[in-house]
């Protein structure tokens, strides 16, 4: 093991990516994921416009659930990020994703392929509401909330 297997503080995403080149061709390779099409893992892209999606809605249900609340208020911004961990969590438990990735034709699965319980999928939606894991990604793009409950985003 040398510099190259644990990076560097110095290193940029870039000379990181080209250290692990050679390792798989394509996000999702060693997890025996196709390339492209159902299954594969899909662009960083496509997963924050899902959960843009998830979090407008969570405003919208929120605007309608607690109407003496405003927005912009301490009260509001808890609420909203109460209605947004409950939507992913029990659509995403239920039945694989959550309201924005159903949209743009994607799902949560377990790595070993079966469906993610109840436990696992609250452990990815509370890492997800800190907000920091799922900025920390490897190289498959799996954030640290997906690694934590075994899971991946692919494509439906």
């Amino acid at each position: 093991m040398d510099r190259r297997d644990i990076g560097s503080w110095l290193s940029t995403p870039g000379q990181a990516a080209e250290n692990y080149a050679g390792e798989q061709a394509y996000r999702g390779q060693r997890l025996g994921l196709p390339q492209s099409g159902p299954g594969s893992i899909p662009n960083v892209g496509r997963r924050v416009v899902a959960l843009l999606l998830d979090w407008f809605a969570a405003i919208l249900v929120t605007l309608l659930i607690f109407p003496g609340l405003t927005y912009g208020e301490s009260d509001f911004s808890l609420a909203v990020l109460g209605v947004f961990a409950f939507e992913v969590w029990i659509l995403t438990w239920l039945t694989g994703s959550s309201f924005g990735q159903r949209l743009l034709r994607l799902q949560v699965v377990a790595v070993r392929g079966k469906r993610l319980g109840a436990i696992s999928t609250a452990v990815r939606t509370a890492l997800i509401c800190l907000v920091i894991p799922p900025l920390v990604w490897d190289q498959d793009t799996r954030g640290l909330q997906d690694k934590a409950a075994r899971s991946v985003c692919v494509m439906r």
